[in-house]
């Protein structure tokens, strides 16, 4: 069954630990950049002596226990961010010099969020920032080792260098605060008190609630309407069923969320002994009238109810049919319940259709749709609204590319066996390349769908979402890039793609891209 419906609620990306801490508007005032010379106390973070300053602190740490803590922010590359849990890690796991001077790049210990959370109240070492340090370290120097003119022109250049950068560091820094506190309110707004802190581990079980509304969605008619308006759709299963008779003649054929009706009748056209049809939503009401109305009641038998929680009225089934595909083919998790009904219903040597599926990628070079829908904030009626960015573009889009638009070859990320796939299976990464075709500027990746009614068939049908192809109802996924980068006809462009389940909401989707440097997780939701 096709996905249509938007659910309302926060978008919550990737995972949180169960510490996040609780946050109010106080909280910015706790984050006043210590002066140094200012009198403060400072906990070296590698023994119990407390120093004056944060510079007598690291030259204390460098001198005394030989741990240079600039030098290993430079080492490893850490931004304000790493800086901030390396210490916290240091401090509240009492860590060695060995383990400190050991750690690889490839796997810093301190590479969680719960390393966010300070140790020590108010630390000082934690209010200074990344580019601090490097003129902390240049007045560690002793007098008759430095030009006293060119370290001035040396702060003088950070200085100006991070004027520069402050109003964009401000944003950003409101931006993360702010984001911290919807999600910490996400945490308690939709933890699940009866699984205690683990509920951030396996994927969440769909809630009563969520499945009510997911539903009852199907419930409306629209939907059903545009369905079944969508030729492309609804003819490839006609076409498929009515021009391989021979597979469905004296066959027993369960229809896993049957809507309206279309698909068991079509079966039950094609020949077939018996066909269920099985539907959670409102709409099995109405097929059951449509049904009596087209005198296939003694064919079809249509029962109301989860295909994991109902019983059927045969021990075997030897045909599954369904349209579960939703946006990117996986929205809406669907085909975890055609899944559940192979495994349970289907003799040895049945077929489930359709059989098998692609998922794949292209790379997209549209200018004007990126300024329109990126650079647009920039510039909004005179105001700057540049932070905005970074909730707009991690919101996958689902429309109808324009074919011209496409600059690459596409790349098949997945191929899904429907006769044999697991639900484990369609949580995946996988490597891709995208061959270029002009001489551009790569704005997006676009990712569609294609479905095959092969297995057996004398006359095969198959169709597709590509852009390039006459429109469905499931459009185009597309997943715009912050960054749009230059690219050249015949280059290779590298990346890899993984997809999750929302651990939040089963039935969306979590799509991270990784190409050209950039990395960024996607919601479908």
């Amino acid at each position: 069954m096709a996905a249509h419906t938007v659910l309302d609620g926060p978008k919550i990306q990737g995972e949180l630990c169960d510490d996040v801490p609780e946050l109010s508007d106080s909280d910015d005032e706790q984050w006043l950049p210590v002066e140094e010379g200012s009198d403060v106390s400072v906990l070296c973070v590698l023994c119990h002596r407390t120093l004056g300053s944060v510079s007598e602190t690291l030259e204390h740490c460098k001198t005394d226990h030989g741990v240079d803590i600039p030098d290993l922010v430079k080492k490893h590359r850490l931004d304000d961010y790493g800086y901030i849990k390396m210490i916290n890690y240091i401090r509240g796991n009492k860590c060695s010099v060995e383990s400190l001077l050991m750690v690889s790049n490839a796997s810093l210990p301190w590479d969680s969020d719960e390393y966010m959370k300070p140790v020590l109240p108010d630390d000082p070492l934690l209010q200074i920032d990344v580019e601090e340090l490097s003129e902390v370290t240049v007045s560690m120097l002793s007098p008759s080792s430095k030009d006293q003119v060119s370290v001035l022109l040396q702060t003088a250049r950070h200085a100006e260098e991070r004027a520069h950068r402050a109003e964009e560091n401000l944003s950003q820094a409101l931006e993360d605060l702010n984001k911290l506190k919807l999600l910490a309110q996400g945490l308690v707004l939709n933890a699940d008190t009866s699984h205690g802190p683990s509920s951030f581990g396996p994927i969440a079980e769909l809630r009563d609630d969520e499945d009510e509304a997911y539903f009852s969605s199907y419930g409306h008619y629209s939907i059903h309407e545009e369905m079944l308006k969508d030729n492309v759709r609804t003819e490839s299963y006609r076409d498929f069923m009515y021009c391989n008779m021979d597979v469905f003649k004296d066959k027993v054929v369960l229809d896993v969320g049957c809507g309206t009706g279309i698909l068991s009748m079509f079966a039950a056209k094609a020949g077939a002994k018996k066909v269920i049809a099985v539907d959670q939503s409102e709409i099995i009401y109405q097929a059951m009238d449509i049904v009596r109305s087209n005198k296939l009641d003694d064919t079809i038998t249509l029962i109301k109810g989860r295909i994991e929680e109902i019983n059927l009225p045969v021990e075997k089934v030897d045909i599954i049919i369904s349209e579960w595909m939703g946006y990117f083919l996986l929205f809406e998790s669907m085909l975890d319940s055609v899944l559940y009904a192979r495994d349970r219903y289907l003799v040895d040597d049945g077929l489930v259709f359709p059989d098998h599926c692609n998922i794949s990628l292209a790379a997209v070079g549209d200018i004007q749709k990126h300024n329109d829908r990126i650079a647009f904030w920039d510039d909004v009626y005179g105001f700057k609204m540049t932070c905005m960015k970074k909730a707009v573009v991690p919101e996958a889009v689902v429309e109808v590319l324009k074919p011209e638009t496409v600059i690459s070859e596409s790349a098949v990320v997945k191929t899904i066996d429907c006769g044999t796939v697991t639900v484990s299976e369609l949580e995946f990464t996988a490597d891709f390349t995208l061959k270029i075709r002009l001489s551009t500027f790569c704005t997006a990746i676009v990712g569609y769908f294609d479905i095959f009614f092969d297995k057996h068939c004398g006359n095969k049908v198959e169709f597709s979402t590509s852009p390039n192809c006459p429109k469905t109802h499931w459009k185009q996924t597309v997943f715009m890039l912050e960054s749009p980068f230059s690219v050249q006809a015949g280059d290779e462009l590298p990346g890899q793609i993984t997809v999750h389940k929302n651990r939040k909401d089963p039935r969306a989707l979590l799509i991270t891209l990784d190409l050209a440097g950039q990395k960024q997780t996607y919601s479908l939701q």
